[in-house]
């Protein structure tokens, strides 16, 4: 592969992109700094003007990535409205769809050990993109009898397992899980029955 390369103050970014083909390709423990700045047509010194190891350069991306996250999630959220159901529903096809577009992000928010406490902007990143499901949440149990109505953060919680078991199983290749159904369909279905259960969809919708 040719070297990337990078303009004059581009650094930062040239080596995060770097590290998103490496991420992608070998996992988040699968390559060095050494690499990152081969495939960013740098020196392996020059790397360490922005970063202190494999750990920070890779907290940079999750940082990027549940920005965009935090984007695509509020403008689906934006989108659905206003309907509640819709927005809701919206929201969780956003997880997916981040999954397939940002594979090397999503590994370096999900799968790299990496904590979203590790640095104040990280955690202020990936607090404001979970607040979108959250919110999305409480609008729409706000339609359920307050007696029978789950935690907006328990309501979240369970979407988001759902959309990232969904993605792991059955959106990233993963050995073994194929699925006769695409995960569109599957994250849909499982939706739709959760939903059902709440009484906020139809039994025969």
């Amino acid at each position: 592969m040719a070297k990337r390369g990078y303009h004059h103050g581009n650094l930062k970014q040239a080596l995060v992109e770097a590290s998103l083909e490496l991420i992608r390709d070998k996992g988040p423990t699968g390559f060095t700094l050494s690499e990152a700045a081969k495939q960013a047509g740098v020196t392996p010194a020059a790397v360490y003007r922005h970063f202190d190891g494999r750990e920070d350069l890779i907290a940079e991306v999750a940082l990027q990535g549940y920005r965009i996250f935090g984007d695509l999630m509020d403008y689906a959220f934006q989108t659905g409205q206003p309907s509640a159901l819709a927005s809701f529903e919206a929201t969780g096809r956003a997880y997916l769809a981040f999954a397939r577009k940002y594979p090397g992000h999503y590994v370096a928010m999900f799968e790299s050990g990496i904590s979203t406490q590790r640095t104040p902007e990280l955690h202020d990143a990936a607090t404001r993109a979970m607040a979108v499901l959250e919110t999305a949440a409480e609008a729409l149990a706000a339609h359920i009898p307050e007696g029978k109505r789950p935690p907006p953060q328990m309501f979240s919680a369970h979407i988001w397992a759902m959309s990232h078991g969904v993605v792991e199983l059955f959106a990233r290749g993963s050995p073994g899980t194929k699925s006769p159904f695409p995960p569109e369909d599957l994250l849909e279905t499982g939706i739709g029955v959760y939903l059902r259960g709440l009484g906020l969809v139809a039994p025969d919708s």
